[in-house]
């Protein structure tokens, strides 16, 4: 059974566009389950790498006091 894909899913994530990545992420900075985000698997791989990317370069923190 294949998953459904949602809509505004961007197929491919920058990891300069931190506004779609915070949206990935919880409120203590963790990047959410497959389960959560509704991605395939290789959307989920390249979300990650974004997401570590950005940190990297501290567009995004790494972990967040809530």
């Amino acid at each position: 059974m294949a998953k459904r894909q949602k809509k505004d899913t961007p197929s491919v994530f920058d990891y300069r566009d931190v506004k779609t990545l915070q949206r990935y992420t919880n409120v203590y900075g963790q990047i959410e389950s497959i389960a959560k985000t509704g991605l395939t698997e290789k959307q989920q791989r390249s979300l990650a790498v974004a997401i570590k990317r950005a940190r990297h370069l501290a567009l995004l923190p790494f972990v967040t006091h809530g």
